[in-house]
C-alpha cells in the first residue's frame, strides 16, 4: 500500500486528486503541516528533492519523489482507479489529458480575471467561455449513456475531471449556464458527493450566481506590484531591492491556478484551538475503512485518548415523524454535509433501526475535546438540537458495547427494532 508525505498549500484542487484517490485505495498520505508555500519550497532541502519547487509534491515512505498531480494520484490509487485493462488505462489517461488541455486553460482564462488575478479582457473571456462550452458539450455527449467516464465504477478519470471542473461549478456555472449539460451535472454531483470526495473537499455548493469582475478587487490584487515598480523607478540611487510582504513574494511565484487559491480567504477550524492529544484520528479512519470490525474496534480502544477526545451517544428526538427509510437516511446525509468542517477532528457512525413508518435514528460520535462540539461554531448548530446528546464514559463497559454495536452496524435499538442501515462520518 502506498504511503508518504504530500506537500501542498491549503485548498489546492490539484492535491485533491491524490487525497481523494487515497480515500479510495487506503493509501496513507500525510499532508506536511509545516509546509509554507513560498518559503518551504524555496529551501535547499526541498529543491534537492523537487528541483522545480512546484506543488503538489510527494515523497514516498521509502524516499522516492514525485511531482505532477496526475502522477501522484496514480501512484496512490488502486487497480480500480487506475484501470484493469489496457484500454481502460489508456482511456483514463485520455480523459485526464482532456481535463488538463481542454478544460483547465479556458477555465483559468474565464475565472481568474473575475477573481482579480488577471487583467480583464472581454474578448479573452468570451473566447474562454466558448472553449469551456465545447469541452462540456463533448463530455456531456460522452456521459449520455454512462454513469462514469470510464467503465462502471469511479476511476481516476472521474476524479481528475471533477477536480478540474471544481472552480467552474463553484464560481461561474450558475443554473442557466449549466442547464445544457445535464449529463455532466449529474455525473459531477455523483462524484463530488461520494464519501471519499466529501472527506477531502467537504460539502460542495454549486454556484447560484456567477461572480462578476470587480475593478476594486483587481486594483487591490495588483496594488503591491504597482507600488513595487514605482519604488524601483524612484530609488535608482538605492541598489537594495524594496522590501515586500510575505504575501506579495508568494504571489509572484504562483501560477494562475495557485494565485487564485492563494487569494481566497483562509478559513479556520474551531477544533484547531483544542489540544490534539495522542489519538491520530486520520489513522483510525483509514484502519476502520480497510479492516474488519474485529480488528478496527480493538484498534480504536488501543489508540483512543480519553483526555483529549470524548464519546457521545446521539438520539433523534422526533422518531415518531419518520416515514420512509430513504427519507430518514437523507436526514443523516444532510446533517453530515452541513457538519463538513467537523470531519477534521471527529468520527461518527449513525444507524437507522426499523422499517418504513417505524424507525429510529441514533449514533455514536467521537470528537476532539470534552464539551459538546456544536457550540464551537454557529455553522454546526443547524441540526444538533434535533438530537439528544449523552456523553459516555470511555471506561464503562456499556460504552464499549455501544461502540461495538454502532461501529459494527449490528443489534437493535432500545425498543428492539432491528438494524436497517448506517452511515459513517469520517
Amino acid at each position: 500500500m502506498a504511503s508518504g508525505t504530500l506537500y501542498t498549500y491549503p485548498d489546492n484542487f490539484r492535491a485533491y486528486k491524490a487525497l481523494i484517490a487515497a480515500q479510495y485505495s487506503g493509501a496513507q498520505i500525510k499532508v506536511a503541516e509545516d509546509f509554507v508555500f513560498g518559503e518551504t519550497n524555496k529551501t535547499e532541502t526541498f529543491l534537492k528533492k523537487f528541483p522545480l519547487g512546484k506543488v503538489p509534491a510527494f515523497e514516498t515512505s521509502d524516499g522516492k519523489y514525485l511531482t505532477e498531480s496526475n502522477a501522484i494520484a496514480y501512484y496512490v490509487s488502486n487497480e480500480q482507479l487506475r484501470g484493469k485493462t489496457d484500454i481502460e488505462k489508456a482511456s483514463i489517461f485520455q480523459w485526464c489529458g482532456f481535463a488538463d488541455s481542454e478544460i483547465l486553460p479556458p477555465s483559468c482564462a474565464w475565472i481568474f480575471p473575475l477573481l482579480g488575478i488577471m487583467p480583464y479582457n472581454k474578448q479573452t473571456i468570451e473566447a474562454a467561455k466558448e472553449d469551456v462550452k465545447r469541452a462540456l458539450t463533448t463530455l456531456n455527449s460522452h456521459l449520455l449513456t454512462r454513469t462514469y467516464v470510464v467503465g462502471e465504477r469511479i476511476t481516476l478519470a472521474d476524479i481528475c475531471l471533477a477536480m478540474t471542473l471544481l472552480h467552474l461549478y463553484q464560481y461561474v456555472l450558475e443554473p442557466n449556464l449549466r442547464k445544457p449539460y445535464q449529463n455532466v451535472n449529474r455525473w459531477f454531483q455523483t462524484v463530488i458527493n461520494q464519501p471519499e470526495s466529501v472527506a477531502v473537499i467537504g460539502a460542495f455548493k454549486l454556484a447560484e450566481k456567477a461572480i462578476e469582475f470587480n475593478p476594486k478587487k483587481y486594483a487591490e490584487m495588483q496594488g503591491k506590484t504597482s507600488k513595487k515598480e514605482k519604488k524601483e523607478k524612484e530609488s535608482k540611487k538605492e541598489p537594495k531591492e524594496p522590501k515586500e510582504s510575505k504575501e506579495a513574494k508568494e504571489n509572484e511565484d504562483l501560477d494562475p491556478v495557485e494565485a487564485a487559491l492563494a487569494a481566497e480567504p483562509k478559513t479556520t477550524n474551531p477544533f484547531d484551538t483544542l489540544p490534539k492529544g495522542s489519538f491520530d484520528l486520520d489513522d483510525f479512519k483509514r484502519f476502520y475503512s480497510n479492516e474488519d470490525e474485529s480488528k478496527s474496534i480493538p484498534y480504536f480502544w488501543q489508540k483512543f485518548d480519553p483526555e483529549h477526545y470524548s464519546i457521545w451517544l446521539s438520539e433523534y428526538k422526533y422518531n415518531n415523524e419518520l416515514t420512509k427509510v430513504f427519507m430518514s437516511c437523507n436526514l443523516i446525509t444532510g446533517m453530515y454535509q452541513r457538519l463538513d468542517k467537523m470531519r477534521k477532528a471527529s468520527f461518527a457512525s449513525t444507524c437507522l433501526f426499523g422499517t418504513d413508518n417505524d424507525s429510529t435514528i441514533s449514533g455514536i460520535w467521537v470528537w476532539r475535546g470534552q464539551e459538546l462540539a456544536f457550540t464551537l461554531c454557529p455553522d454546526w448548530q443547524v441540526d444538533y438540537e434535533s438530537y439528544s446528546w449523552t456523553k459516555l464514559d470511555p471506561t464503562d463497559e456499556k460504552t464499549k458495547e455501544l461502540v461495538h454495536q454502532y461501529f459494527s452496524w449490528i443489534g437493535t435499538d432500545k425498543e428492539g427494532r432491528e438494524f436497517n442501515q448506517g452511515k459513517i462520518f469520517k
